[in-house]
């Protein structure tokens, strides 16, 4: 794998000539935070060696390199997920090509079902914690020294820093937020009632399929890491099942305020 990762990177690097010092994963309906980066270089893909393709509807497939806020950043508009059928090493392929190529914070967003039941939908939840319920972790294997040490540190996964200065952003332009633990398991079913007690139980207050690989990773890598939910359904919804099509719609709809709040946070790192 590390020959891929640098075959990758060099690759990029090549085509680019881009260092980027922050990177950012879009999760479903939020890829219009792409459309504030001043873009220098926008790559499919499927034109980039080692990559995998996102099948998702939702999530466009570009890899962008641009400003924003000032920074050198790197965004991944749609991710991989482990229910399209890949390993979790490809899943998070992409954060440790980020590594090599320099980034050193990583912002992730998905859309989440709520479990806290003081939440609606549309919220913003500004993760301070996770749990793995995914079926495996990214670091079981031989480890890749060159990137990060065998037993990572995880108490404090999502840099307290970050998260103290973006509250003060959306409580400045009054943006409602939520604080809360994101719990992140397989898909691609959505849960059952019980599936929802259970997260409860457990202490998550929003859950989806996605981040927690992304983020342990990072954390491997020595990354600073911030990341968003945005409360697209809710656990026991009131209007009968949630669609991926409702998902879409209300991550879309939410998605100015997280790029309001994701622009001006990198701009005050």
């Amino acid at each position: 794998m590390m020959q891929q990762l640098k075959e990758t990177a060099g690759f990029l690097k090549q085509e680019t000539g881009f260092e980027p010092e922050v990177g950012i994963v879009l999760g479903s309906g939020l890829g219009a935070l792409a459309d504030e980066i001043e873009v220098s270089h926008r790559l499919s893909y499927k034109d980039v060696p080692n990559f995998e393709s996102s099948t998702v509807e939702g999530h466009s497939g570009n890899l962008i390199f641009g400003k924003l806020g000032g920074k050198n950043v790197m965004a991944m508009q749609g991710r991989f997920h482990y229910y399209e059928g890949y390993p979790l090493e490809k899943v998070t392929f992409p954060i440790r090509v980020m590594s090599l190529m320099g980034v050193h914070t990583l912002f992730v967003s998905n859309a989440a079902g709520g479990l806290n039941k003081a939440f609606e939908v549309g919220d913003l939840m500004i993760i301070r914690d996770h749990i793995n319920k995914f079926p495996g972790n990214p670091l079981i294997g031989p480890n890749l020294d060159e990137l990060g040490p065998r037993f990572p540190e995880m108490s404090q996964t999502y840099c307290p820093e970050l998260i103290s200065k973006a509250k003060k952003i959306a409580s400045d332009n009054k943006i409602k937020f939520q604080t809360g633990v994101y719990i992140g398991s397989s898909g691609p079913t959505l849960e059952t009632p019980a599936e929802y007690k259970m997260f409860r139980i457990l202490g998550a207050d929003s859950t989806g399929m996605s981040t927690v690989p992304e983020v342990i990773v990072a954390r491997h890598a020595g990354m600073k890491c911030f990341g968003i939910s945005v409360i697209t359904n809710l656990a026991e919804p009131v209007d009968g099942p949630t669609s991926h099509e409702e998902v879409q719609k209300q991550g879309a709809a939410a998605s100015a305020k997280m790029t309001l709040l994701f622009k001006e946070l990198i701009r005050q790192m």
